[in-house]
């Protein structure tokens, strides 16, 4: 292409810049927003996909919460709720975030709840899901503050990134980094770790 056609090129773009600039902007769709979608269709494959996608999210942060014996069930619970009020949600890309706060919200009614229950002996129950170290520091991660107990238990028992972290949650991506930086100072701290450098 000759220069003097490049410039043609770019004159005629320039004359199109009012008609690009009135083209109403197009969203972007996820594709998490897409299976959700797809479930308000009746889809229920892709809600599947949007469980094995959720699901360690949802376990963590009930994890950080809630005894780990009823952790399965109040992830089972979240998710049919999920999907009883899937038609509530107004924007479908913020349906991590709105997990999120389901499992939030359902972690604060177990407390609200008055349920007698009694722990089996552990020599009935046998090895623990849990050894002792990892209970005692996961009983640490539960004093820490909710911000920092959250993001960490989603970190260090689901195994999710930083990013994946804030994907799912609706959180931003710094405030992420940060609550877990944070997080970890404190832990380290608390069980009389020190940083070498």
């Amino acid at each position: 292409m000759s220069e003097i056609e490049a410039t043609g090129d770019l004159l005629l773009f320039a004359g199109q810049k009012e008609t690009v600039a009135s083209v109403a902007p197009v969203t972007s769709v996820s594709p998490d927003a897409s299976l959700v979608e797809s479930v308000r269709a009746g889809d229920k494959e892709s809600f599947g996909k949007l469980y094995s996608l959720y699901s360690p999210m949802v376990h963590g942060i009930l994890l950080a919460r809630v005894p780990r014996s009823e952790v399965d069930d109040l992830v089972q619970d979240i998710f049919l709720v999920a999907l009883k009020r899937l038609h509530t949600l107004r924007d479908v890309n913020a349906f991590g975030g709105w997990l999120a706060m389901i499992a939030r919200n359902r972690a604060m009614d177990f407390y609200r709840q008055s349920r007698i229950t009694e722990e089996l002996p552990e020599d009935i129950v046998g090895r623990s899901f849990l050894d002792t170290e990892a209970r005692e520091v996961l009983a640490v991660i539960r004093q820490l503050p909710e911000a920092y107990r959250e993001t960490l238990v989603l970190r260090l028992v689901e195994g999710m990134t930083g990013p994946e972290i804030a994907q799912r949650t609706g959180l931003k991506a710094e405030s992420v980094r940060v609550n877990l930086h944070r997080g970890m100072k404190i832990l380290r701290e608390r069980l009389g770790i020190t940083e070498t450098v």
